[in-house]
């Protein structure tokens, strides 16, 4: 079948700088290095868009810009940046969307993730997207996306039209993505039920800001105190932005267990905070500083780090600089950090 256009957003780049692998001239591949070896590094949070999927429910990339024939600029960006490959995944859009349309839908960005992975195998792999609204369907599609398509993971909103990740309807979803393994990359979809109030308002674009990785912490908060991930132990869950303010604090979810047990039922089978070290959930690295990610890493162990760049949008474009800058990290750490873990949970070959 022809490919599907892809839509990507540009964003301006710096200079690499040498710390971490070499700079190369212009237009050149950098490497990564760590103590004199080269090593791979995966993008864990990268984004892209289908506008042939996109036009299913009327809307389309309002900025010409974003649409990309080939992948040119994309992989000029990953080059400057050290990035060997990029797990590409796409924000829910569609959760409103009847079941027909979402069918659709998700046919034609799957494919079209399917085409970029295979046409550029050493540079991307994808997450495949699914209806959650309709958790049937999405079972479904999470089946043809693993036996069909060799999907190793999925991407998933932070909630579902007000609907909590936690919440029931979704166990048949989780159930299917343990029993074959995925990682699911959980991306918030933002705050949206806040808004109306206006405290997000004003100045700092606070929605996003304050709003996204907020509604990362919420939806982990009820996978915890609601037992989704003590149902399904085998469930593995990036989540993006650091996994929000949920490491930053997660000490205060232990002690709610301690000073108001009545309100917490039933308990979760571990401390809240074991739940960042178990291996059920993994974080990126878009923290923004050295000491910030060493607390992250010190909440959660190094092995539960991915680099993320959050592309194309322009938050960060130092992921490389910010781990080797990160204190007490051994060098397979940072090797992990930088794509062993990612390779390993996404079944890349190499």
């Amino acid at each position: 079948m022809s490919q599907a256009p892809i839509g990507f957003v540009g964003c301006p780049l710096r200079s690499p700088a040498d710390t971490g692998g070499a700079a190369h001239s212009h237009g050149a591949r950098r490497e990564v290095v760590v103590n004199g070896t080269r090593v791979r590094t995966v993008d864990i949070h990268a984004h892209c868009a289908v506008p042939a999927a996109m036009a299913v429910l009327g809307q389309e990339v309002h900025n010409d810009n974003l649409l990309m024939e080939d992948l040119t600029t994309r992989l000029a960006a990953m080059d400057a940046q050290g990035l060997d490959m990029a797990a590409l995944s796409i924000n829910p859009y569609w959760y409103h969307a009847e079941r027909d349309a979402a069918a659709e839908l998700i046919r034609i960005q799957n494919e079209a993730l399917v085409e970029i992975r295979e046409a550029t195998p050493d540079r991307f792999t994808a997450f495949a997207t699914i209806a959650l609204q309709h958790p049937d369907l999405a079972a479904e599609q999470i089946d043809h996306a693993v036996k069909v398509q060799g999907f190793r993971g999925v991407s998933v909103g932070g909630s579902v039209e007000g609907l909590e990740l936690a919440d029931p309807k979704f166990n048949p979803v989780w159930a299917k993505c343990e029993e074959h393994d995925l990682l699911v990359f959980l991306h918030p979809t933002g705050t949206t039920e806040l808004e109306p109030s206006g405290r997000l308002g004003g100045s700092g674009l606070l929605t996003n800001t304050i709003g996204n990785p907020l509604e990362t912490t919420i939806a982990l908060s009820h996978l915890i105190f609601e037992g989704t991930l003590d149902r399904y132990p085998g469930l593995k869950i990036c989540a993006a932005h650091g996994g929000g303010y949920l490491g930053s604090y997660a000490n205060r979810s232990d002690a709610v267990c301690r000073t108001f047990p009545n309100r917490v039922s039933p308990l979760p089978k571990k401390n809240p905070t074991a739940y960042l070290r178990d291996g059920q959930l993994y974080f990126d690295t878009i923290v923004f500083t050295p000491e910030a990610l060493r607390h992250l890493i010190a909440e959660t162990g190094p092995d539960r780090i991915m680099i993320g760049t959050d592309y194309p949008f322009p938050w960060t474009s130092t992921e490389v600089e910010l781990v080797m800058d990160t204190p007490d990290l051994s060098d397979e750490d940072r090797i992990a950090i930088f794509g062993g873990t990612a390779a390993k949970l996404l079944g890349l070959e190499g």
